[in-house]
């Protein structure tokens, strides 16, 4: 018996390796003639998509994975194409040619207009783009077109080079499914490993980028053509959603109705008027003082002031965080582990941009920073911009000088976008001169010792020595770029002759966590629980009265009270915050941890932990609100609900139309 096992193991043996010379064979012997001819036309594809992609930086992510994603796919293309007699094969090989091609000419036609690669969700939006889509034919770079014939000509020579195969060959088909299946499955190990816990920088994490895939120009350059398109396609039409709760559907729509207006003597105060929001980056309630910040300083005591104000941080980008806040009226779930910055396919009708758009306003976005960064250039125009402006992408500097706040006025090209005074507008612009490195060795506050030294010796001719500036020195004076900056931005409208018509909301990202020496904010602020976190926010321009409001606010706030303030018609209920100007607003604050506080109370864990006194049936109450709140904050957000209620209402009216007819 045992002698039989061994011969029928030999016979075994024999045919598979039969079996692999012959397909070894197979491509050896076709190798030259045929194969690079048949793979040159998808080879092209993917290239030529690098080219056309440079201007986004294509070969910043890990560039080995898109190539192993591209060979990935071209194995399987060709594989397929040859297991089978010529005809199927000619039709498998057109097939996956036409398809791809198509793709290829729709990204770049695209990419072309929009600096985006094209993603399947724009389908639900066909029908408002096609007034558009001859003019973004005719406009559309010529080399894309070039490009296009070029591998068309290469398509027709690789069918003439698909060999003659008189049967079918199903154990190759089989092998190379095997093979690709393999492949496919080990590629994205290349990217590395997912961050597990909620980080600022995910956004540039490739493995975050694979498997999140809501960043179009990001997910393209970690996996490259073919693999962006089938998984963009997949995601978008064949991807199991997660499973709704009942419950939590229940709970989401009892939370949004009945709707709620509110009108106070506040309401269309400053209607008509031009807005610009001013985000400042980590400039803290303590830094805005007459001696660093003297005209933060006059603005915050001639307008609105928010004294008791808090700005939520979370270690997934606070400074996006706030951005997201204040656009949308929503924060950074507290519930599960997602970035703010990765909602940017969610629908946020009701946003800030959306809202004055519909009022004629032109609505721009400025920062120093690339559109890449937090993916800002797609969330913005997902909220509702016409256009977010980084200065490093528009404009090239030889040094860091762009880094200095002034750049945002001083720059040409920035001023006049900034300026409009043609048409009535909202300016969003975020600071950062703010940010670290705080010390003169480097960063910003280098630039601007070397600044201040080169002045002083302009004045006195005297050679200073390097004097080395501590930390709280250095925050100081980039505060006080900062405020140069805020200097410029009200000369600028007076000589332009808006100031008049134009109010100015300026609030901070986040407290100064950067510190490295945390003893300087134990000078200036209560750092023993989250009420570390309050930071300036006030409302300035012609028309604002010297007011000091007490009530406690959040970035939440600061949309509702905007919308009130120029008379914008908005459902209160749309949004987790309220107007902070509204004499039915209490006033509150809530955490990533959940605490809470109203200011009396500091509640944590659901217990009061600051000594002052309220009863267990307000404490209930309360305790009950919060929950609430961060529970429709987080559910809106993972349902995107205001998606679905716009699908539901369009069902809606298509079954009132049916009756109708």
């Amino acid at each position: 018996m045992e002698v039989f096992k061994k011969i029928k193991k030999s016979i075994k043996s024999i045919r598979i390796k039969g079996t692999i010379n012959k397909i070894k064979k197979f491509f050896i012997d076709n190798y030259k003639s045929n194969y690079l001819w048949m793979a040159l036309p998808f080879i092209l594809m993917d290239a030529f998509i690098f080219v056309f992609g440079s201007s986004i930086s294509y070969i910043n992510y890990n560039f080995i994975s898109p190539l192993l994603f591209s060979l990935t796919w071209i194995i399987l293309f060709l594989g397929l194409t040859l297991s089978f007699k010529r005809p199927i094969g000619v039709f498998i090989y057109l097939l996956f040619n036409i398809l791809f091609l198509s793709m290829f000419l729709v990204n770049n036609v695209y990419f072309s207009m929009t600096k985006t690669f094209f993603d399947f969700n724009l389908l639900e939006s066909a029908s408002e783009g096609t007034p558009y889509i001859l003019d973004a034919i005719k406009n559309c770079n010529i080399l894309v077109y070039v490009s296009f014939i070029i591998i068309l000509i290469f398509i027709i020579i690789g069918v003439k080079k698909i060999p003659k195969n008189k049967k079918n060959n199903y154990k190759l088909s089989f092998i190379i499914l095997i093979v690709f299946i393999l492949l496919h499955s080990l590629t994205p190990l290349t990217l590395g490993k997912a961050n597990t816990e909620l980080t600022w920088s995910s956004w540039r994490n490739p493995k975050n980028i694979y498997n999140s895939f809501n960043d179009n120009n990001k997910s393209i350059k970690v996996c490259g053509f073919f693999e962006y398109t089938v998984r963009n396609f997949y995601i978008t039409f064949l991807k199991t959603e997660e499973q709704e709760s009942e419950e939590e559907v229940t709970f989401l729509e009892s939370s949004y109705t009945p709707d709620s207006t509110h009108k106070n003597k506040y309401t269309g105060k400053l209607k008509g008027k031009n807005l610009i929001l001013v985000q400042l980056e980590g400039t803290d309630n303590w830094l805005i003082n007459k001696n660093d910040t003297p005209t933060l300083y006059k603005m915050m005591n001639e307008g609105i002031n928010f004294t008791n104000h808090y700005s939520y941080y979370n270690g997934g980008g606070s400074t996006f965080n706030s951005e997201f806040a204040v656009n949308t009226g929503f924060i950074t779930p507290l519930s599960y582990t997602r970035n703010a910055y990765s909602f940017n396919k969610n629908s946020f009708p009701y946003s800030l941009a959306h809202l004055f758009k519909n009022l004629d306003y032109s609505v721009n976005a400025f920062h120093m920073n690339n559109g890449e960064y937090y993916s800002r250039t797609v969330n913005y125009l997902n909220w509702g911009y016409d256009n977010y402006y980084g200065l490093i992408d528009i404009d090239k500097y030889d040094d860091d000088t762009y880094q200095l706040d002034r750049e945002l006025i001083l720059n040409e090209q920035f001023n006049n976008l900034i300026f409009n005074t043609e048409s009535k507008f909202l300016d969003y612009i975020i600071t950062y001169s703010g940010h670290l490195p705080f010390t003169n060795t480097k960063g910003v506050c280098k630039m601007l010792y070397d600044m201040d030294k080169e002045k002083r010796f302009e004045e006195t001719q005297i050679e200073e020595e390097f004097t080395e500036m501590s930390e709280e020195e250095c925050v100081r004076r980039q505060a006080s770029e900062t405020d140069y900056m805020m200097q410029l931005l009200i000369e600028n409208l007076k000589e332009k002759d808006l100031l008049d018509d134009t109010i100015i909301v300026v609030f901070t990202d986040h407290y100064l966590y950067t510190l490295e020496d945390k003893t300087i904010l134990d000078k200036y602020k209560n750092t023993d629980n989250n009420l570390i976190n309050r930071t300036p926010f006030f409302i300035w321009g012609k028309g604002v009265s010297k007011t000091s409001v007490k009530k406690v606010t959040s970035q939440l706030n600061i949309l509702p009270t905007i919308l009130n303030l120029f008379g914008v018609d908005y459902n209160s209920n749309n949004y987790i915050g309220e107007d902070a100007l509204d004499n039915s607003y209490n006033g509150i604050v809530f955490f990533s941890d959940y605490s809470w506080y109203d200011g009396n109370v500091y509640v944590e864990n659901g217990e009061v932990t600051n000594n002052k006194k309220i009863t267990p049936e307000k404490l209930e109450e309360k305790n009950f609100y919060v929950n609430n709140l961060t529970r429709k904050n987080d559910l809106t957000l993972k349902y995107d609900y205001f998606k679905n209620k716009k699908d539901t209402n369009k069902d809606n009216n298509q079954e009132e139309t049916d009756k109708n007819k």
